[in-house]
């Protein structure tokens, strides 16, 4: 008879637990095996550690994304010098050649000093304001004095130093200034002819000046009450501005010109649209850009431009706005200031057109710069600085 089997592992197992499992049962929960306990502190330990790695991940992130941008900027903004699609530009290219880029403008002197004697009564003195000077020297250009009462040889010599000719304001209207306004006008004029583009601008009495010159009329002028006075613009109707003062106006100035008091009138005499109109000589030289009106609603004629020259006349002061103090009304406003600068910068973007090209001593010689101005703001009135020449 054969031996019964041998008992198997878990029932022996069982059999061996068996009585500690039944005496453990009825005195507690069984033991939880030591496993299951690190099983769970290694998860609680890793849903910690999610919790401080995601804020992490999300800064680390960003820091990354900015690097790249950081560096895709500075390959953009070094590409131009490490490519050769520019191997082949200049950086910095060479001007137009046919632009004077060191421009000199012509100024003429007025009778007087400026301030009724009180700095120098010699009656050979004439002066020029320096604020017409520094309206000049803003848009990029240097100024040698036209002294009127020298000897007409030396101030033609002077005007072939020069690439354009500014004639100021003032009150002079006969004797020997208006023959010299009148004699330099039509030289300007000859140069044009010639073939050189040689710019003039006329300014208050300037424009006064050239009425009566190209009307052939000593006598033209009318009375208007504009002394002291900040005006508007007002532009005749369908006008092209293309190639005049106010081609580079932006629109804006434009607009705000029609409409508020940004330029300085100060002037006692000048000629309405009518009379402008009736004459052949003016209508057939000039053609009207402006109007303005007085204080006493009378309308005159405040910017022309000629037709077939580089002239342009304005019955108003640009130049005070950014350089003088002495009137009241004088508009000091950023757009006052702006006016002031596109006239200027016009003038001699016109003046870098001219081919005169004279010798670099000779310029030397004749600027203003071997002058001094003279301070004579303190009186309250006029002018702030003027050159006198006696």
């Amino acid at each position: 008879m054969a031996p019964p089997p041998p008992p198997s592992p878990s029932a022996s197992s069982t059999a061996t637990n068996s009585p500690a499992s039944t005496s453990s049962s009825s005195s507690s929960l069984p033991p939880i095996p030591l496993s299951s306990i690190a099983g769970a502190a290694a998860a609680s330990s890793s849903n910690m550690l999610n919790y401080l790695w995601i804020p992490l991940l999300i800064a680390l992130s960003k820091e990354l994304s900015s690097s790249a941008n950081a560096q895709s900027t500075a390959s953009q903004l070094l590409l131009p010098s490490v490519t050769d699609a520019y191997a082949t530009v200049p950086r910095c290219p060479s001007g137009d050649p046919n632009l004077n880029f060191r421009p000199v403008i012509g100024i003429l002197s007025h009778p007087g000093d400026g301030a009724s004697g009180r700095l120098n009564n010699d009656t050979n003195a004439s002066y020029i304001a320096a604020s017409y000077v520094k309206f000049v020297e803003s848009a990029g250009a240097r100024v040698i004095p036209l002294i009127y009462n020298e000897p007409p040889q030396i101030l033609n010599e002077k005007l072939n130093l020069v690439n354009g000719v500014i004639f100021t304001g003032g009150w002079a209207k006969s004797g020997l200034y208006f023959e010299v306004v009148e004699s330099i006008f039509k030289n300007i004029l000859r140069k044009n002819d010639a073939g050189d583009h040689f710019p003039l601008l006329a300014i208050c009495l300037g424009f006064e000046l050239l009425t009566m010159i190209v009307s052939e009329d000593n006598n033209i002028l009318e009375q208007f009450s504009a002394a002291d006075q900040a005006s508007t613009l007002q532009f005749v109707e369908n006008i092209d501005i293309n190639g005049t003062v106010f081609q580079r106006f932006p629109p804006i100035l434009l607009k705000k010109l029609n409409t508020e008091c940004l330029v300085m009138q100060n002037h006692r005499y000048g000629i309405s649209p009518e009379k402008f109109q009736k004459n052949k000589s003016l209508c057939s030289f000039f053609k009207i850009l402006t109007t303005s009106v007085d204080e006493d609603d009378k309308v005159y004629v405040s910017t022309v431009q000629a037709c077939r020259y580089p002239v342009t006349a304005v019955q108003w002061h640009p130049e005070k706005n950014a350089f003088e103090w002495g009137l009241s009304r004088i508009p000091h406003s950023e757009d006052a200031i702006q006016v002031t600068q596109h006239v200027a910068n016009f003038f001699i973007r016109e003046a870098r057109m001219s081919i005169n090209r004279p010798p670099a001593k000779k310029v030397l010689d004749n600027l203003i710069y071997n002058y001094s101005p003279t301070y004579c703001g303190k009186a309250g009135r006029g002018f702030d600085e003027v050159y006198i020449f006696s």
